[in-house]
């Protein structure tokens, strides 16, 4: 039998919110968000393998996701956001520049393709992977694709991506956000020993980065195993820990 459960990791495409480009405009990077159809996404180029990232940055599997936090494909949406913010048809906007590297190639070029349908227009910049690692660490581009994979089972892991205080290259926040609100829920949230109050206030973290759009979550990764039907025991769990002590063979 094929068993599928949560893996705490995301895939997504990061802002540098410091360029002083009109994509430092939240409204015109949410219009990036529902530009882009994940779920077609992951059915086409990932096989159904993975979880389409429509409830924000935290993943399914943590107690701080939230369903409906993120982003599904809304036309309609894009093309009133670009109205208002004067940029009908796409008419104007500078030319956004995704930095990848060979082996998402494919995923970057449908979300260009999917752009392009609204009037973006994006390029997308292909990059060894150590020099792709180095410049976003170093914030020199504008436009990212990267991925989260948890270090523990805890919402913070993922929250700790938008703490200003852990602005690349001296933390993970590749993205370089940076709002006082977010991080006094952050700090209120590692000063709190009830769980019920953390993950509260982390799904709150994570509507408030959904609302500001410094990334586009495209997919939750997804734990995938075939088990004989005569095995049983065998415990699933999202950072995907082999434990044997409960498995039994009948």
């Amino acid at each position: 039998r094929l068993e599928k459960h949560p893996f705490l990791k995301t895939d997504y495409f990061g802002f540098n919110t410091e360029t002083e480009t009109a994509w430092q405009n939240p409204e015109l990077r949410k219009a990036v968000n529902y530009a882009i159809d994940r779920e077609s996404m992951v059915r086409y180029l990932r096989n159904n393998v993975f979880e389409p990232a429509n409830g924000g940055f935290i993943p399914k599997g943590m107690p701080g996701h939230i369903t409906d936090a993120g982003y599904t494909y809304n036309p309609d949406s894009v093309r009133a956001i670009l109205i208002r913010q004067g940029y009908s048809n796409g008419e104007g906007l500078p030319v956004l520049t995704l930095s990848t590297t060979s082996d998402y190639k494919d995923l970057c070029e449908y979300a260009q393709h999917q752009l392009g349908e609204f009037g973006i227009e994006m390029e997308v910049n292909v990059l060894p992977a150590s020099s792709h690692r180095e410049l976003v660490s170093q914030g020199k581009l504008e436009f990212f694709r990267k991925s989260w994979l948890a270090d523990y089972p805890d919402d913070e892991n993922f929250m700790a991506l938008f703490y200003s205080e852990n602005k690349a290259p001296s933390g993970p926040n590749y993205t370089r956000y940076d709002l006082p609100q977010f991080d006094s829920l952050y700090n209120a949230a590692l000063s709190t020993t009830d769980p019920k109050v953390r993950s509260a206030l982390y799904a709150e973290m994570d509507s408030l980065v959904m609302t500001e759009a410094p990334v586009v979550p495209l997919y939750y990764d997804m734990v995938m195993r075939f088990v004989q039907k005569n095995v049983s025991g065998l415990d699933k769990n999202p950072m995907n820990i082999l434990d044997l002590r409960r498995v039994k063979i009948e």
